[in-house]
């Protein structure tokens, strides 16, 4: 498939544009494209690019390797929340710098968004994979929030998962169980749109992405603002932000760092302890 213009967004990013289709690709499968400070930023940069450019209309996010995204580093370790903690004694700034905003960036992006998406998508690696617009799912691909669980943490920076599937009991299990959907669960629970064999994944998604970009950009926008402004009328953007907010208040008490002593001391991923 041509490519008109690819450009490094970072180390861990490739932004790839081909006519009105632009496509940002995690590309760091030696650590299981986790969610480093410059993946993070280098979509977020890629976002941009796609946005200033008036020739594209749609956007696909995928990823290089075994899988989609295995969500946060292991340590947590991140720059900005070293230099919150440093400066003020707690992360809350710094969270929101590199957790908050730029994924609200991804949701109030104004063009079309599909993620393609295979293998595994956990943690805040699954907001990357279901936050889009439209997500097509390879039939091997699966998705979990582990951190309340794991981590001791009530879920993600931005909690999604209420407005993904817009049932309060769904949520709640998914959540506090750190349930593993299938790609055939995910389909089920409405949170993704197709599922496809693995090799048929990058052809459907294309395939999808070129017939959206048949209609004028302009009406593009405009419907995907509408659809988001309903949600917002709802008050989702208000829930990710208090979401990024109460994970900041638990961060501070003594359960949870007991918890995460304990976690860090096993040496085990997150995954593994709620598997």
């Amino acid at each position: 498939m041509s490519r008109e213009a690819q450009t490094e967004c970072g180390p861990f990013v490739q932004y790839e544009t081909d006519g009105p289709i632009a496509r940002i690709v995690l590309n760091d499968p030696a650590r299981a494209n986790a969610q480093s400070s410059e993946m993070v930023w280098g979509v977020d940069d890629a976002l941009k690019l796609a946005r200033r450019d008036h020739a594209i209309k749609v956007v696909i996010l995928k990823a290089n390797g075994k899988g989609f995204s295995s969500g946060h580093i292991p340590t947590g370790d991140y720059p900005e929340f070293r230099a919150n903690q440093e400066a003020k004694g707690t992360v809350w700034e710094g969270q929101s710098e590199l957790f908050l905003w730029p994924m609200l960036t991804l949701w109030e992006f104004p063009k079309p968004t599909i993620a393609q998406v295979h293998g595994y998508a956990l943690g805040g690696g699954s907001y990357w994979a279901l936050l889009p617009d439209l997500t097509i799912a390879s039939e091997d691909a699966y998705f979990q929030m582990p951190l309340v669980q794991a981590m001791g943490l009530p879920g993600g920076e931005t909690m999604i998962e209420p407005w993904l599937f817009m049932n309060w009991k769904r949520t709640a299990e998914y959540l506090l169980t750190a349930e593993t959907l299938s790609a055939a669960q995910a389909l089920e629970a409405g949170i993704v749109n197709r599922v496809v064999p693995r090799d048929q994944l990058e052809a459907t998604t294309e395939e999808l992405a070129s017939k959206i970009a048949k209609a004028p950009g302009s009406t593009l926008i405009a419907t995907k603002t509408m659809i988001r402004r309903a949600w917002e009328l709802m008050g989702m953007r208000m829930h990710l932000q208090m979401s990024n907010d109460m994970e900041a208040v638990v961060s501070g008490h003594e359960d949870f760092r007991e918890h995460l002593r304990a976690l860090f001391a096993s040496r085990k991923k997150p995954r593994d302890v709620t598997s």
